[in-house]
């Protein structure tokens, strides 16, 4: 009789065990979480996901209280959220549609997650392609896009909405607004100052962040006082730094300073504190940087690596490989004392990026890779973009880090990516060494988690396999 009890009793509490046991999709066990915030990392712990959000992370016995039907050993590897390319561009025409859509998955192949497409020249197809990614019907990560540039008349850039007037702005926003573009992004090769500065105040009435080139007629006292939530490219923010920049602006409007001749002034007057003090500003009025240092850098170094062997080329489509060749074969042209000078101006033109990190500016990590920008790839680039920041900027790998997953996000206004914990998207990239170690090791991928997705590293070269072979 007593036996009886006993095993009837052992039954009992196994059924009650399993009731209380919550339903998940997928459960990460034994990693090591980076907490990115703090740089912290936390052993021996459990991701716990359902649907595309995470819901728990926990210690792995703690974990135990959950149930998944599927369940994936982690090996003590390092966990922290997926990478995000805050701007990186589609583009070449539809004829390199199907060339453009295999960027997707070379994203996801090296743990990026989120990409931020600064303005394409195929705007209808990546508004496809975003709506597909966040219904499940397309593999590939989440999309922010700014849809077509706002420019002037007869710019140089191809489908971007072209404006003069108040009037003809207030249309490109109702459209922009239609198609339900994520941010504005505003460039300056035609665009009359004045416009441009109008621009900016209009998108952001309508609730929109905005990214922008800079017109070099126009301070960043001025444009951030317009409003601007993001400068793009590291280059605008160094001229910045001279010890007037007004003047500056005053003397290429009037024509008295053109082409290089402008770096080199910037290189002449270029003045610490009072770039400190212009920095101190943008981080009040809350406007952010993405430096962009992969195509300065490798443009700088075309004569030691002209990259026409890269291996990476096998991911790249012929279409988009013909978009690289009008930059590079300017480059080409360029003397030996043409040569040292752009190899001097990018070295103190990255030597911003760390004041830029001391005035609390926010920095965003992004590559501008897609078509045009001659080698600047997508996936991969990313992660020579981190490891530029760190090695020419002066920015530690943590720092980098927050560029990329906590920086970007909060751009957007998303506050549901940034780390890893309940209520967070579950887009996860695990990684076989320590990247606050050594920012080379964002490349040591060992898995990915792409909106609750699991990706393993068969996976993962299975997708690179299946854009190599597109490529041919």
């Amino acid at each position: 009789m007593l036996k009886n009890l006993f095993v009837a009793g052992i039954a009992a509490l196994a059924f009650t065990q399993a009731q209380a046991q919550e339903p998940a999709d997928l459960i990460i066990r034994s990693v090591q979480v980076i907490d990115v915030h703090t740089g912290k990392i936390k052993p021996g712990q459990s991701i716990v996901i359902r649907h595309d959000s995470i819901i728990a992370v926990a210690d792995d016995k703690k974990a135990m209280r959950y149930t998944a039907a599927q369940t994936f050993n982690g090996a003590g590897k390092y966990a922290m959220p997926g990478l995000w390319d805050n701007h990186m561009h589609f583009g070449g025409g539809d004829t390199l549609a199907d060339e453009n859509k295999n960027f997707l998955k070379l994203y996801l192949a090296h743990g990026v997650t989120t990409i931020r497409d600064c303005s394409a020249d195929i705007s209808d197809l990546v508004i496809q392609w975003r709506n597909e990614v966040n219904n499940g019907t397309l593999q590939g990560p989440t999309i922010f896009t700014s849809g077509p540039k706002l420019e002037g008349y007869k710019s140089l850039w191809l489908n971007d909405l072209e404006i003069g007037t108040s009037a003809e702005l207030q249309a490109a926003l109702d459209s922009l607004q239609k198609i339900k573009v994520d941010f504005v992004k505003v460039t300056d090769n035609t665009l009359k100052p004045d416009l441009y500065l109008e621009a900016i105040r209009e998108a952001r009435k309508r609730g929109w962040a905005v990214s922008a080139h800079i017109p070099y007629t126009l301070t960043m006292d001025q444009v951030t006082a317009a409003g601007l939530s993001a400068v793009e490219h590291l280059g605008y923010a160094w001229k910045a730094g001279v010890k007037d920049e007004a003047a500056l602006s005053r003397k290429i409007a009037a024509g008295e300073i053109k082409g290089r001749d402008i770096n080199k002034y910037i290189i002449e007057n270029f003045d610490s504190a009072a770039a400190m003090k212009t920095y101190r500003m943008m981080a009040a009025r809350g406007t952010a940087i993405t430096p962009t240092l992969t195509l300065p850098h490798l443009m700088a170094w075309l004569d030691v690596d002209d990259h026409s062997r890269d291996e990476y080329l096998q991911y790249i489509g012929k279409g988009i490989k013909g978009t690289y060749a009008w930059r590079v074969n300017r480059a080409k042209q360029d003397d030996s004392a043409a040569i040292a000078f752009r190899k001097e101006v990018f070295l103190k033109t990255a030597a911003s990026l760390k004041l830029l990190q001391q005035a609390g500016v926010k920095i965003m990590a992004g590559t501008d890779a897609g078509y045009l920008n001659s080698y600047t790839y997508p996936g991969i680039g990313i992660h020579q973009e981190l490891a530029l920041m760190v090695k020419y900027g002066g920015i530690t790998p943590l720092q980098a880090l927050q560029a990329s997953v906590i920086n970007s996000p909060a751009y957007l206004h998303k506050s549901n990516y940034g780390e890893l914990a309940p209520g967070k998207k579950a887009d996860v990239l695990l990684l076989n060494a320590n990247p606050l170690t050594d920012i080379n090791n964002t490349q040591k991928i060992f898995a990915v988690v792409a909106k609750g997705k699991l990706l393993d590293r068969q996976a993962l070269d299975n997708l690179l396999i299946e854009v190599r072979n597109q490529s041919k």
